[in-house]
């Protein structure tokens, strides 16, 4: 009897071990990544100053203003709308450390569903951060959920309905910030975030939004621009211009049934030009290897390239993969020759950004030289 005491207090400890290393473990998700502010930084706001009812929950999250010289139009760019498409949030980081506007002012939500970044997603063995090197050192950052962590929001309905438009999809796209748009005042804290943000872009008469993101090398709509029938003219001129420049990329019309996305809604209910660009992300897929952070770093995965050779996917995929400086540089490239498509097309709006890196920097130096040190 004793024995069987022993061991049973043994078994005790061990798993009090287990959950005081699984429970820090777990908590440590809840402290974001650093981000140094550029010099062009002129000002960083909360979301909750556009929605009060955010403030002090996790929805709420961080502006970055880029304020120009001169006046001119205005564009948002939300990265971080999924934790699990890290280029979205790379290239906001990018944005917020170097670029500079000469005319224009530029906001940068670099962790749109901030909630989304403090949890992973359940069974796909994710990593909870990854770094990137640079000459000061490394940088470490984030890899979090598609979705608002349950502790935030629970539990999920058997059917989600968009409350604007009566659209039925599964419970757990209730969690989804990208089906939320535009929001409710009194809705689920996925819901105020997309109110928050819509509210965001009427108080300060956006001119363009561009939400970013990534796809698993499988899906269709990849290595491609989805724009509002509104923006189609920008859009059209901006894809042009990439392909010129032997960057891939295709045009998608917005589905008009299909709601609550960025492209949709905000186009719908405001006046921006509402945009969402999507890069080729191997750690998303369903086909892929091990999923650790080589592969979110560095694009790279054999079951991938034996899936290319089988024809099943929609991007080229070889032993080069598709590393982060890639979609980094596809993301901000296409920044980049939206606003000058905008600017443009409304020459008193113009808005015009300088000293962000381009796709060759970026494949040829290295994320990380364009990474400031964090203090």
């Amino acid at each position: 009897m004793k024995g069987n005491k022993l061991t049973a207090a043994i078994f005790l400890c061990l798993a009090l071990a287990c959950d005081t290393v699984a429970g820090k473990s777990f908590l440590s998700m809840r402290t974001p990544e650093p981000i140094v502010k550029g010099p062009g930084i002129t000002e960083v706001k909360m979301l909750s100053e556009y929605f009060p009812k955010l403030k002090g929950t996790n929805g709420d999250t961080e502006i970055y203003v880029i304020k120009g010289k001169n006046p001119g139009g205005s564009m948002l760019v939300l990265g971080g709308t999924h934790g699990n498409e890290p280029s979205g949030l790379l290239s906001a980081v990018t944005l917020i450390e170097n670029a500079e506007l000469n005319k224009g002012t530029l906001y940068v939500i670099p962790r749109a569903n901030n909630s989304g970044l403090t949890h992973n997603d359940p069974q796909e063995g994710s990593p909870q951060r990854f770094t990137i090197k640079t000459p000061n050192g490394e940088r470490w950052f984030r890899y979090g959920s598609r979705a608002t962590n349950p502790l935030d929001q629970w539990p999920d309905p058997d059917v989600y309905i968009h409350a604007s438009s009566g659209q039925q999809l599964s419970g757990s796209e209730t969690r989804n910030l990208n089906r939320g748009y535009p929001g409710r005042q009194d809705g689920t804290l996925t819901e105020q975030v997309c109110y928050g943000i819509t509210q965001l872009i009427k108080t300060e008469k956006v001119d363009v939004s561009i939400d970013l993101h990534e796809a698993s090398p499988e899906y269709p709509v990849i290595n491609a621009m989805v724009s509002h029938e509104k923006a189609m003219g920008v859009a059209s001129v901006a894809t042009i211009n990439l392909q010129l420049q032997g960057i891939q990329m295709a045009l998608e019309p917005s589905p008009t049934n299909l709601h609550g996305l960025t492209h949709r809604e905000l186009g719908d209910y405001t006046d921006t030009l509402a945009l969402l660009m999507e890069t080729s992300n191997g750690a998303q897929g369903r086909l892929r290897g091990k999923t650790d952070e080589n592969l979110v770093v560095t694009g790279k995965d054999k079951m991938y390239i034996k899936a290319a050779k089988l024809g099943r996917l929609y991007v080229p995929y070889d032993e080069n993969g598709h590393p982060l400086e890639e979609r980094v540089g596809r993301h901000l490239t296409g920044i980049m020759e939206i606003s000058k498509a905008f600017s443009k097309e409304k020459t008193d709006k113009a808005i015009e950004i300088i000293n962000v890196p381009t796709y060759s920097d970026l494949t040829s130096k290295g994320l990380g030289n364009y990474l400031l040190e964090a203090k």
